[in-house]
């Protein structure tokens, strides 16, 4: 959706008539027969002293309508309160409540900067009673009915009521584009009175679109409406601005071939490694290249370029370029048979050399040792891990289970003393919103804790580590799981197993994974925190915006949401990346172990893989779990360690021993026993004795042993002998 403000309508909205050049008493009188049946006598009289000296400074500047004089006054920016015209907190409110009523009233338009630079004590409640419009009614009627607190209704009659006073339109011609225009111009001038790094009209939107004044092919949410969408394959290669079109075209008919294959992300990501890394790199090394025929020195220059990237570090991972540049080169070969009439023209010799296609295979396996060195490296530090966000957990859970202590008091956990805290600003806040934040001291560190807020994420930290630790999900699974994943499956014995259903993600299968008990357990405290501990029955409902495919979903009962302001939003893929870093931080301060460790996301499924096939469960059984289509690709998340290794082969001998009659295992008498090196037969392999044999191709001779090898030797040499000079004695006799 594209943001733009609302067109000037044709007829103006007067909702008191044409007030645009009208003399100061028509003006005060409209005000005051307007307002007279909700004011209070001494605020009409407040009005109507503001309006009069108002417009009084306002006579004073050029002009022939009351826009212009007060563009010309010098009142129409930004940081020019009309408060300010007048001394003293009486006289400064009267101006203020008299500006209020001219904004109201239509006879002046204020650009946004000018209308937030001045505070109106109740805006929405005086705009209303102004504009006499049944549509707008209808919304404030909705917005009262929105289970959310009167701080954030507030909010949402107040956004619409300046989008509508600011755009100088009525309620009717606040169009989507319009209204995200208002929002994102406000976040943009950091004009948000409650945050300069959000958006405003989150609840609007939602209560316009609820109610039907939005279109119904309009984003449901606000934060819908500013994502980016899908491009198209022409968008994808215009964004980069190559110079030869040719090849442009080229590119665009290529990615609108491949994307019947693929989907949104792959596709995106194809198209920056072809127009982006190759073909731009290309134009940049060697800007009259005009086709795809590259000659050896001009690939050898772009070779060189694209092993930096553009922040100067050196390229990492070069094999997935390479082949989809090779790709895109034979893809365009075997089709030009097909269709010589589209390809062609383009078929050209691939410049990518064998050898690098080769050498990428041996690139491949350093990674790969790299992988199982950092899971070698993490897997003693996980019960680190798993113990840290217990304790924050449990913790902050004590705290605000103790949050009617009175102030002043003390509660200790564990080692800590922390005092409970409870200032005006709270009792403010009380008011306002209908609750405050639990505070406590801690007295160790001399810092306030912010309970509320620190209890919410210690608990979202615990639940997303365990989670993790206990099924090895990949990060968009996670962040997928709803009440809805959580099924009951019968074995035929007639016991009851729960059963967590994954969502089709990369590999588009779904799986199901046992739920252990651990792991039910958090999966029961997540949906009693996001019930309110059992007073709704459901889940609440929001949408998920999944990055990859730049699409919204439905709103779901997703587990793994939380609360921002009035609204519910899932947790985002970089939220949980941040929080696992600022984990490791935290640990890092107490435990030189974890200084530059990082745990992400994709850790803890190599760590769940390895510790489910080093503990003995088949690897095709753990390849089910993990959702591999491919054996390989599991042992490829499989760390091994020395250890491991040593106990699995001393257990094989074990059990192949026990295999065999217990009499061929007695004890080797001192003449049986030969000892002359070692057994070089592979792991595994059946062998008909456990000792070296001096027959065996296999034995491996311990230089210390030659002397005795030459004994053994002469030893076989003279028994070999012996027969035969027995032989020749007996012929001697029977010959005499």
């Amino acid at each position: 959706m594209i943001a733009a403000p609302a067109p000037t309508p044709e007829v103006p909205p007067r909702p008191a008539g044409v007030l645009d050049a009208a003399d100061i008493d028509t003006i005060r009188g409209v005000a005051r027969e307007l307002w007279a049946a909700t004011d209070a006598p001494s605020r009409t009289r407040s009005r109507d002293t503001g309006l009069r000296r108002l417009l009084g400074h306002l006579a004073d500047s050029p002009g022939q309508w009351w826009q212009e004089r007060f563009d010309a006054a010098g009142l129409n920016v930004r940081g020019r309160a009309v408060r300010d015209l007048a001394e003293g907190e009486g006289p400064r409110a009267w101006m203020t409540q008299g500006l209020e009523a001219l904004f109201c009233l239509r006879v002046l338009q204020p650009t946004l900067e000018a209308f937030r630079s001045n505070q109106f004590p109740d805006y929405p409640g005086a705009f209303r009673i102004a504009q006499r419009d049944p549509d707008l009614e209808a919304f404030f009627t909705v917005v009262d009915c929105q289970d959310v607190t009167r701080h954030w209704k507030r909010r949402a009659v107040f956004d619409v009521a300046a989008a509508l006073t600011v755009g100088g339109i009525a309620f009717a011609d606040l169009t989507p584009e319009a209204f995200l225009h208002h929002a994102r111009t406000t976040r943009d001038a950091g004009l948000a009175s409650y945050s300069y790094s959000t958006y405003v009209g989150h609840l609007a939107w939602d209560v316009m679109h609820q109610m039907g004044h939005f279109p119904a092919q309009t984003p449901g949410t606000l934060r819908g409406a500013l994502r980016a969408p899908q491009l198209t394959c022409r968008q994808l290669v215009e964004r980069h601005q190559l110079h030869h079109q040719g090849v442009a075209k080229v590119l665009v008919r290529y990615l609108e071939r491949r994307s019947h294959d693929l989907d949104y992300s792959s596709l995106q990501s194809l198209a920056h490694t072809l127009v982006g890394v190759f073909w731009k790199t290309v134009e940049t090394v060697h800007p009259d290249q005009a086709d795809l025929r590259l000659s050896p020195e001009v690939y050898q220059r772009w070779r060189e370029t694209i092993a930096t990237r553009r922040d100067g570090k050196p390229r990492r991972y070069v094999d997935g370029i390479l082949t989809a540049v090779r790709a895109f080169y034979y893809d365009i070969g075997s089709w030009a048979a097909h269709e010589p009439e589209r390809w062609a023209a383009w078929v050209a010799p691939c410049p990518i050399p064998h050898r690098e296609i080769k050498d990428g295979a041996r690139r491949r396996r350093r990674t790969r040792e790299a992988t199982a060195d950092q899971t070698r490296r993490l897997q003693p530090l996980l019960p680190v891990l798993v113990a840290h966000v217990d304790d924050g957990h449990r913790t902050m859970a004590t705290l605000l289970a103790a949050a009617d202590t009175p102030a002043g008091q003390t509660v200790a956990v564990g080692s800590r003393v922390y005092r409970r805290l409870f200032t005006d600003a709270d009792r403010r806040r009380i008011r306002q919103q209908g609750r405050a934040n639990v505070r406590f001291l801690d007295e160790t560190t001399g810092k306030a804790v912010n309970v509320t807020q620190t209890e919410d994420t210690t608990f979202w930290q615990w639940a997303i580590v365990e989670v993790f630790r206990h099924t090895g999900v990949r990060i968009e699974e996670l962040l997928e799981l709803s009440q809805l994943s959580i099924r009951q499956y019968q074995r035929p014995n007639g016991e009851v197993v729960a059963m967590l259903v994954i969502a089709p993600s990369k590999t588009d299968r779904e799986r199901v994974i046992p739920v252990s008990a651990e792991l039910f357990h958090v999966l029961a405290c997540i949906i009693r925190r996001l019930t309110a501990g059992g007073a709704r029955s459901t889940v609440p409902r929001a949408t998920r915006y999944d990055t990859h495919e730049r699409v919204t979903t439905e709103p779901q009962p997703f587990l793994f949401q939380h609360r921002i302001g009035q609204r519910n939003e899932v947790t985002t893929p970089g939220a949980v990346g941040c929080m696992l870093d600022r984990i490791c931080a935290q640990i890092a301060e107490n435990d030189p172990k974890f200084v530059g460790v990082r745990f992400a996301p994709h850790d803890f499924r190599r760590l769940f893989a390895t510790d489910l096939v080093n503990a003995g469960l088949p690897i095709h059984i753990g390849a089910a779990l993990l959702g591999h289509l491919n054996l390989e690709t599991t042992r490829g998340y499989v760390a091994v360690f020395d250890d491991d290794v040593v106990r699995h082969y001393q257990t094989h001998l074990t059990r192949r021993r026990g295999m065999r009659p217990h009499e061929e295992y007695r004890p080797v008498t001192g003449q049986e026993w030969v000892e002359l090196g070692n057994c070089g037969r592979p792991y595994a392999t059946p062998c008909t004795h456990e000792h070296a044999c001096i027959r065996c191709p296999m034995l491996r001779v311990d230089p210390k042993m030659l002397e005795r090898l030459v004994e053994i030797e002469t030893d076989v040499r003279t028994r070999r002998n012996a027969p035969k000079r027995k032989a020749g004695s007996a012929r001697s006799k029977a010959s005499t």
